[in-house]
């Protein structure tokens, strides 16, 4: 899936589309399935008592709601921030968008990027991600998480920067 035509200027091209890398969903799956087997152990049980079928059917609509509310909150929403964050390189910028409800973004035009670095340790190196680290001539270093193939990107980005400079060092 690339990345909506209608955010990029005329003739603009997208070098690169990333989410964050899939290990930002390892805690909300978790949770989802421990959830759900709590709240079918819990209905589970309630069934098998013999409670009036009224106060039986009030018991199973609290798990119920309860199961809804904690997944909703907890496995939903941090996969609709995973889904709606994006990290695009174009041949002219880096853009960051994310959010959900409120969006916000950064976008940092090629020629203004002073240098390029990534971070990853070992469970990273095994995951294949790491953090971006951009600097751009008038701001602090901006640090961009979970970025998966860390160092391809980085090496991709590298090569896009110094393609738009035209730069003597530009590596072939």
């Amino acid at each position: 899936m690339g990345y909506p035509d209608n955010v990029l200027a005329a003739e603009e091209q997208v070098v690169l589309h990333r989410h964050p890398h899939w290990k930002r969903l390892i805690g909300p799956i978790l949770i989802l399935l421990v959830v759900t087997a709590l709240a079918a152990f819990g209905a589970g049980y309630v069934n098998q008592t013999d409670w009036e079928p009224t106060a039986r059917n009030v018991v199973l609509i609290v798990i119920a709601a309860i199961w809804l509310v904690i997944v909703g909150w907890l496995t939903v929403w941090p996969f609709l921030n995973w889904w709606t964050t994006h990290f695009v390189i174009t041949d002219r910028r880096v853009m960051f968008r994310h959010g959900v409800l409120t969006r916000s973004g950064i976008d940092i035009p090629l020629a203004r990027i002073n240098s390029v670095e990534f971070r990853h340790g070992l469970l990273d190196r095994i995951l294949r991600t790491g953090t971006l680290i951009i600097e751009s001539a008038a701001q602090d270093p901006l640090e961009f998480y979970d970025i998966p193939r860390v160092e391809r990107v980085h090496s991709l980005l590298y090569h896009e920067v110094f393609d738009t400079l035209g730069s003597e060092e530009s590596p072939s």
